[in-house]
């Protein structure tokens, strides 16, 4: 039919050839006669995209040759055709119901710890909520909302990503303002069953109408299409009307896997700030803040032991939980700062067992930094000093030395040097990344997709 081959081939030039090979190249003509067109879709999200974007264009821009209007009959395969007729009731349905993501209330702004190398980005998002660091109250922000729009974080796992989204969530709530944290599993789940339910305007009630929208893990979009398309939408309302939007991801949008160049072009149209993992000091402080949050001192010998044992806030978290159920369970909660390695080690045995399989090892750095370097293990151990191995080694140092927290003897025992190399090397290593050298910063999240 040509006046529709005509009418796809315009909203190609307006919408994009992507979109249209996506959304309507695949509308399969069941029939045509002078003023009706019957078409039908291969899934439900294309015929909830062709009844958004298309169908308010149809009256205007879809004629025959003698200018009559042609009325589109849209069907989803092996379904009836949908109603588009005046007068035409349709069974009323109750709308969805999204449950959202629950917040910790122990994850708020007052408790969060920010690495040294991270005060910028902190002192950033004190300025967006007029939170004062020093005093721990709120004040008037000194920065307007969406004045870096999207604010993108992004770093490896552990580094209090998900702890920041969710007590910036806390603030923006108590100033009174709508702000909605979410991560995009939820916001998947949620876009799944609107589509399911054909119910779209109560998910985007939901997700366009807030004031500030907060999304954690957003690398978890790859492969994710439909979910895609409808967080393209999502995110252009909220910019295009001012509203604040905040992301968080393990990796900058530049390494983002299979999603869409123009979702990960807008996610650097704000800043993106990098997140380092916390120190072990800085996980002593976490530590310290979460057992006086839960009310369950710890002995140094205790703590220690779970530092050792359990080396991400995640992991640490769960320890800690675990442990007090279990405490209360065999009625030793009462004498928490009594508690000694071993009985915890026996209270936390499971734990233990999973973080020991799982656990990073030398061994694993290793193969991972050859396979991102492109060179053999053993040239990295060895005694080369050509550049190609020299950087690669000094890059697997730090990671020792940064995700094993390994003493600089032990590391330099490792690659048959001595201790004084091994620190020059992460220091080395620790001042590129301090000047946000992109391609280190490119090649670690690559190096740390081998640990996952």
């Amino acid at each position: 039919m040509q006046t529709w081959t005509a009418f796809v081939h315009k909203q190609e030039l307006l919408l994009g050839q992507e979109a249209a090979a996506r959304f309507l190249h695949p509308l399969k003509v069941v029939h045509f006669d002078s003023g009706n067109l019957y078409l039908e879709a291969k899934d439900s999200f294309q015929l909830e995209w062709f009844e958004e974007h298309i169908r308010p264009l149809l009256k205007s821009q879809l004629h025959s040759p003698n200018g009559r209007s042609i009325k589109v009959h849209l069907t989803l395969a092996n379904t009836e055709p949908l109603p588009t007729g005046k007068g035409k009731a349709k069974a009323k349905v109750p709308p969805l119901v999204f449950f959202n993501d629950k917040l910790d209330p122990l994850m708020t702004l007052q408790r969060f710890v920010a690495r040294k190398s991270n005060a910028p980005l902190f002192r950033l998002i004190s300025e967006l909520t007029g939170y004062n660091v020093a005093l721990g109250t709120f004040e008037k922000p000194t920065l307007p909302l969406a004045t870096f729009n999207p604010l993108y974080l992004w770093g490896p796992g552990g580094c209090g990503k998900t702890h920041l989204l969710m007590a910036l969530t806390h603030a923006f709530k108590a100033a009174g303002l709508n702000a909605l944290y979410a991560r995009m599993e939820t916001f998947t789940e949620h876009v799944v069953a609107a589509i399911r339910n054909s119910d779209m305007y109560h998910f985007r009630k939901l997700y366009r109408h807030v004031d500030i929208l907060l999304i954690d893990n957003v690398h978890q979009l790859s492969r994710k299409y439909a979910t895609q398309e409808e967080f393209f939408h999502t995110f252009n309302a909220l910019h295009s009307s001012g509203r604040q939007i905040i992301l968080a991801a393990n990796c900058p949008p530049s390494l983002l896997e299979e999603i869409e160049p123009r979702l990960t072009s807008r996610f650097e149209w704000g800043i993106n700030l990098h997140f380092e993992k916390l120190g072990i000091e800085d996980l002593k402080e976490v530590l310290q803040g979460r057992c006086q949050s839960l009310d369950f001192p710890l002995s140094e010998k205790v703590s220690g032991f779970l530092l050792n044992t359990f080396p991400t806030t995640s992991s640490l978290y769960l320890a800690l939980e675990t442990l007090i159920l279990r405490c209360h369970l065999e009625k030793r909660g009462t004498n928490s700062e009594e508690l000694e390695p071993h009985t915890v080690e026996s209270l936390l045995a499971d734990l233990i067992k999973k973080e020991l399989t799982s656990a990073l090892s030398p061994e694993k750095i290793h193969t991972a930094v050859a396979a991102v370097c492109g060179i053999r293990v053993q040239d990295l151990v060895g005694k080369s000093q050509h550049q190609e191995i020299s950087l690669p080694r000094q890059v697997a140092m730090y990671l020792c030395r940064e995700e094993l927290r390994l003493p600089f003897q032990a590391i330099g025992r490792l690659f048959e040097r001595d201790h004084s190399t091994v620190m020059t090397s992460v220091k080395l290593i620790e001042s590129r990344l301090q000047n946000a050298d992109k391609e280190l910063l490119t090649t670690l999240v690559e190096i740390r997709r081998h640990f996952e």
